[in-house]
């Protein structure tokens, strides 16, 4: 238990530490306005264009942060400081999710998976801390050992989709960054600062995937070690 609370608590910390710093960078990014003094939605829309995209909406979403593509009804989805906004986050951000939707469009083989393993997801991520506790109490008690082995499995679809996702958002990125340059939205120094904000925040899907790989390790060897027992 205590190595499983020290690797808990350094991906906590480091966890922490990469949010902190992303937020920091999307503060300053976001009050640096673009050379160009384009708005998010304007920077969504063009890019979708010069894809041959169109039939994709750009749409304003409540709340922060809430940006994404949603593939089932063709929408990207800027949250209201960033489809108004003509800061270089708003750049990045607004290309980074149409990035997504030029995956789509070309039937990026990852993203078509990690939207085939989401319902399957869904349903693995609200069983799976249930499931691994009562399989700690059977196994503390010497009962069978199935539930806990039926978590693993469980928890370890949560753990597949966080490392599918990881390629996905990279690529994602790197089309954006790709894009924001050739079309000469973000140059010079607008661009270091976009392509700074976009490692920050793909970073936090490295940690995630981190976190939940050690916690996987760490369920596998509890119950590899009870089997070693009986």
């Amino acid at each position: 238990m205590m190595g499983y609370y020290l690797i808990a608590g350094i991906m906590f910390l480091v966890g922490m530490y990469v949010s902190n710093r992303l937020k920091s960078k999307f503060e300053t990014y976001s009050h640096d306005p673009l050379m160009s003094g384009m708005s998010g939605k304007e920077v969504a829309e063009q890019m979708l264009r010069d894809n041959g995209i169109m039939d994709v909406k750009v749409i304003s979403t409540p709340g922060r942060l809430t940006d994404h593509y949603n593939p089932a009804d063709k929408t990207v989805n800027l949250s209201e400081s960033v489809y108004a906004s003509n800061s270089i986050a708003a750049a990045a951000v607004a290309a980074h999710e149409c990035g997504h939707a030029v995956q789509h469009a070309t039937g990026y083989s990852m993203l078509q998976l990690r939207s085939k393993l989401v319902p399957v997801v869904n349903i693995s991520t609200r069983l799976s801390q249930w499931v691994i506790m009562i399989g700690l109490a059977l196994l503390v008690a010497k009962a069978s050992p199935i539930v806990m082995l039926v978590g693993i499995v469980l928890f370890a679809m949560s753990t597949i989709f966080s490392l599918v996702t990881l390629p996905v958002e990279y690529d994602a990125s790197n089309r954006a960054l790709k894009w924001l340059e050739s079309a000469g939205v973000t140059v010079g120094a607008d661009h270091d600062k976009a392509q700074d904000a976009l490692k920050w925040a793909a970073r936090t899907y490295v940690v995630a995937a981190i976190s939940s790989i050690a916690t996987l390790i760490y369920y596998i060897m509890l119950f590899t070690n009870s089997r070693s027992r009986d």
